[in-house]
């Protein structure tokens, strides 16, 4: 469900002003202050409440800490890699940048370590495996920001119209649910299979890592063994079927997930974010939330840790503030209001019982002990995400799924 972000009542007082900016653009001007420092900020889009809720922390912050500013950048998931890597090119790199993968910024010797940028205090409130996953070489780069976990939604009503008596957990009860619903016509699909640029590389994922496949093996990036091909062609089994929506290869996640609230996808795969959409947009849908399906039924869901991370640009000017920002980030209250109103899990001991009364987003919680992780610590998986997001929807044109993942094997092997 949504909460109300505890600090949107600072963003509301200033929001004739923000209602000027541009949804990319910083909320204040480049460069340092007159008489402090300004710290850069570059953080994504991840619901309609994000900037809302930065600028109010942003705000707090700032009335705390008179010679520190944050300009804040705010850019889509479709476009916030290509900005990073122009800026990282520039020599532009933002202070503060919250995205997914760390590593090739980590090994470029970008970054600060995480030590050097929080307290001791902080460095120790986070969860041992979310540390564990956000460091390089025994170097913690990363800071976790969010957990989630990836789950099966699936329209009751649709299934049992269909014949379908439940959640399916195997491929073929998958295929065999989705072809069902799809044949009840009216522009209704079994199956939403999102390959478009936004998160192809999660889609893409369930399936590889739910068919025993992986990503990387001892330090090396393996896109085109033979159980990812075999997963990759099981995808385009289901599209040749017709148990997905046409063309899933232009599909971005977060339209289609809205065609699913809407009552018009019989299945879908979503994260905690998606209770609280659906409870806005359409709290009569009869939906249920179950594992992941895979080859053979075993237990597994796609995690999802994103990061938070500094860059040292100016030989350690600005250490100091992007410590005071990123504990002040990471003090419980503040913390927790992020992460409930975002709806995904915290990272922190402290923050661990947020989700106490919601027993909706529960059910992620018990998902996450059969986790699997994106290789984030690979200095390759970038590109290799990136191969993933650009070539992978072409199975919907018929391309053959041993040449694709080729092709990304390769985008990966370039990678010195």
């Amino acid at each position: 469900m949504k909460h109300q972000p505890k600090l949107a009542v600072l963003a509301a007082a200033t929001s004739i002003l923000l209602a000027a900016c541009s949804p990319g653009a910083p909320t204040t001007s480049g460069g340092g202050t007159a008489e402090g420092t300004e710290l850069q900020l570059l953080v994504p889009q991840y619901s309609d409440a994000t900037r809302g809720l930065w600028e109010g922390l942003i705000a707090d912050f700032e009335a705390q800490n008179s010679d520190i500013t944050v300009a804040l950048q705010v850019e889509s998931w479709d476009n916030i890699n290509n900005v990073v890597r122009t800026q990282v090119q520039g020599d532009q790199a933002p202070d503060i940048l919250n995205l997914d993968s760390f590593a090739t910024f980590a090994n470029d010797g970008l970054l600060y370590a995480a030590d050097e940028v929080v307290s001791a205090e902080t460095l120790a409130d986070f969860q041992d495996s979310f540390k564990e996953n956000a460091s390089l070489d025994g170097t913690q780069s990363g800071l976790p920001l969010i957990a989630s976990a990836r789950a099966l939604f699936y329209n009751e009503d649709l299934l049992a119209e269909a014949g379908v008596s439940g959640p399916p957990t195997t491929w073929d009860e998958v295929l065999d649910a989705a072809t069902k619903v799809s044949a009840l016509g009216g522009g209704t699909y079994g199956y939403g299979m999102a390959l478009g640029s936004e998160e192809a590389q999660a889609e893409t994922s369930v399936w590889v890592l739910g068919g025993g496949g992986s990503w990387a093996e001892g330090g090396e990036i393996t896109a085109n063994t033979p159980a990812n091909v075999e997963a990759v062609e099981f995808m385009q089994t289901m599209i040749e079927d017709g148990a997905t929506e046409p063309n899933p290869g232009s599909q971005d996640r977060s339209p289609l997930m809205n065609v699913f609230i809407q009552g018009k996808i019989g299945m879908i795969i979503g994260l905690p974010p998606t209770v609280g959409e659906i409870e806005e947009q359409n709290p009569d849908l009869n939906y249920g939330i179950a594992a992941i399906p895979t080859k053979d039924g075993s237990p597994f869901t796609l995690g999802v840790a994103d990061h938070l991370m500094a860059f040292n640009n100016d030989d350690g000017a600005k250490r100091e503030a992007i410590t005071k920002f990123l504990d002040f980030f990471y003090a419980r209250d503040n913390y927790a209001t992020f992460v409930t109103t975002e709806h995904f899990l915290p990272v922190t001991k402290s923050a661990a019982d947020v989700f106490s009364d919601d027993p909706q987003l529960s059910v992620f919680v018990d998902l996450l002990p059969g986790a699997e992780f994106y290789p984030f610590t690979n200095a390759a998986w970038q590109d290799t995400q990136a191969s993933i997001q650009t070539l992978i929807g072409q199975i919907d044109q018929g391309k053959d799924p041993q040449e694709i993942l080729d092709e990304v094997q390769a985008a990966a092997d370039a990678v010195e």
